[in-house]
């Protein structure tokens, strides 16, 4: 499984969903948008305007969500 977090320094949210990830031991791409802001666009083409946000495997959402990391944990776990 392929996952990218969109994140920004100084981001609350984001540190959490990183924070979380990290816990359960899920793995993941951090593209950082203050260092790549090219990237913002691609963002805003799927119409979201704030982070994290984070694309699995076809799903993305944004902002802090335990439960659709939970989902991760669980498919990660099926995998192996």
């Amino acid at each position: 499984m392929h996952i990218i977090i969109y994140t920004k320094n100084h981001c609350v949210q984001c540190n959490a969903t990183k924070n979380t990830m990290d816990r359960h031991g899920i793995d993941y791409q951090l593209i950082n948008l203050d260092a790549q802001p090219e990237a913002i666009d691609t963002l805003k083409s799927l119409g979201y305007r704030q982070v994290p946000v984070v694309m699995a495997d076809g799903d993305h959402w944004s902002g802090f969500r335990p439960d659709k990391i939970a989902s991760l944990r669980q498919l990660a776990a099926a995998g192996e």
